[in-house]
C-alpha cells in the first residue's frame, strides 16, 4: 500500500528480474485514479526533453489513435508541462501517428491491430527508446485476436536497427486490476503466482508491481456518485483494487468420487469435467482423462483430431447450461471457470 498521494514507480524501475537481469517489461496495476498513467507519461516526456530518445505509445485498436496526442498529454500538460504543446500527424494512411512536442518529433502511436502493416515501417522506429501500453487489461474483456503475438511483433518492429538485430527497448505496461486471467498474466505465468498480498513479482524478463494508493481509494469512496452505487462491484474495483472480473464464487472441490463426463479444450489446455451425483455437482479441473473418448473443443483454434466442436444447440451443452444456471457447477480455479464460461457462452 502506498501512503503517498499518487503512484511512484521508482522502486519498480530499479528492480531486476528473476534472473538478476534488467527487465524489458515493467508492469503495474493499482486501483483507479492512483496516478500510474500520469507517472509513466511524465517519465516518457521528461526522458525525451533530456535527449534520452523518443517513445512509442501502444493502443489496442487503430481508431484509438485519433486525438492520441491530446489524450496522452492533456493531464500532464497542465500539471508538469504548462509551456509545452503536443500534436500528432497521421502517417502511412493512418496506420500509425507521429507525435510532436513543440513541433519536434518526440515519438509515435501505434495499434496492436496494425501489427502486420507496421513491419514495413520498422526502419522509422529505430530511434524509439521506450514503449508505453496503458490499460493492457481490458475492462470489457475485449482483446485483439492473437494479441500477445501482435505485441511481440510490434516490439520486434520497434527494437530493430542501429546495427543490431534486436535492441533493448523497455515496455511499461499499466492497468487497473481487471482480471488475473487476462491474456498477459496467463501467457507470462503470472496468474498462478499472484496473490492478494503480492506487492512485487519477478519473472523472466519482467517485474510487476501490484499497488494500492490509499488516497485514491478514499477519494473514490467519498465521491457522492460512488456512494450512491456503493454495493456495485465496479465501485469496489475502482477504489479497492479488487479484480473486476474475478468472482471466486463456486471455486470449490466437491467431496466423494466423481464420474468422468468429458474433456473440454480451451486456449490450448485440456480441462476435465466430472459429475458428483450424490451432491448434484459438475466439477471442472485441469486433470483431464486422456483415455476418455468424449473430447470437445470450444473454438476453431482448439479443434484437433478426435475432438468435436461444440455446437450452440448441442444437447450436452444445453445440459451444462442447465447445471450452471441452477448453481450446480464447481471449479478448481478461475482458469477452469473461464474455460467453462466461454463454452457456455458459445
Amino acid at each position: 500500500m502506498s501512503t503517498g498521494k499518487y503512484y511512484d514507480g521508482t522502486k519498480l524501475l530499479s528492480m531486476k528480474d528473476a534472473n538478476g537481469n534488467t527487465p524489458e517489461i515493467y508492469m503495474c496495476t493499482t486501483n483507479r485514479t492512483g496516478g500510474k498513467t500520469t507517472y509513466f507519461a511524465r517519465l516518457l516526456v521528461n526522458k525525451f526533453k533530456n535527449k534520452q530518445g523518443k517513445f512509442c505509445l501502444i493502443y489496442r485498436y487503430n481508431y484509438e489513435l485519433d486525438d492520441c496526442a491530446q489524450k496522452f498529454f492533456k493531464d500532464i500538460n497542465g500539471l508538469f508541462f504548462p509551456d509545452d504543446v503536443m500534436t500528432s500527424k497521421r502517417r502511412a494512411a493512418g496506420i500509425f501517428h507521429e507525435l510532436f512536442l513543440n513541433d519536434l518529433p518526440c515519438g509515435y502511436a501505434v495499434s496492436l491491430n496494425s501489427a502486420d502493416q507496421l513491419k514495413k515501417y520498422s526502419h522509422l522506429f529505430n530511434d524509439v527508446e521506450r514503449m508505453f501500453f496503458d490499460e493492457f487489461q481490458s475492462e470489457s474483456n475485449h482483446y485483439c485476436t492473437d494479441e500477445i503475438k501482435k505485441l511481440l511483433s510490434i516490439h520486434t518492429s520497434v527494437a530493430r536497427g542501429h546495427g543490431e538485430q534486436i535492441r533493448y527497448v523497455p515496455v511499461y505496461m499499466c492497468a487497473n486490476a481487471v482480471s488475473i486471467i487476462n491474456p498477459y498474466y496467463v501467457e507470462m505465468g503470472i496468474s498462478d503466482r499472484l496473490k492478494e498480498t503480492t506487492k512485487f513479482l519477478k519473472g523472466n524478463g519482467f517485474v510487476l508491481e501490484q499497488g494500492y494508493i490509499e488516497s485514491a481509494s478514499k477519494a473514490q469512496k467519498l465521491s457522492g456518485f460512488n456512494q450512491a452505487f456503493a454495493n456495485n462491484e465496479y465501485v469496489a474495483y475502482s477504489s479497492e483494487c479488487v479484480y473486476l472480473n474475478d468472482n471466486t464464487a463456486f471455486i470449490d472441490k466437491p467431496h466423494g468420487a466423481g464420474r468422468y463426463l468429458a474433456t473440454i479444450r480451451y486456449k490450448g489446455v485440456d480441462y476435465g469435467l466430472r459429475e458428483y451425483a450424490e451432491s448434484g455437482i459438475i466439477y471442472c479441473d485441469n486433470r483431464p482423462d486422456s483415455s476418455f473418448k468424449t473430447k470437445l473443443s470450444v473454438t476453431t483454434n482448439d479443434h484437433r483430431i478426435n475432438y468435436v466442436m461444440l455446437k450452440r444447440n448441442d444437447f450436452f451443452l444445453s445440459n451444462l447450461r442447465f447445471y450452471f444456471e441452477q448453481g450446480c457447477f464447481r471449479f478448481k480455479d478461475l482458469r477452469c471457470k473461464e474455460a467453462i464460461l466461454k463454452a457456455l457462452s458459445y
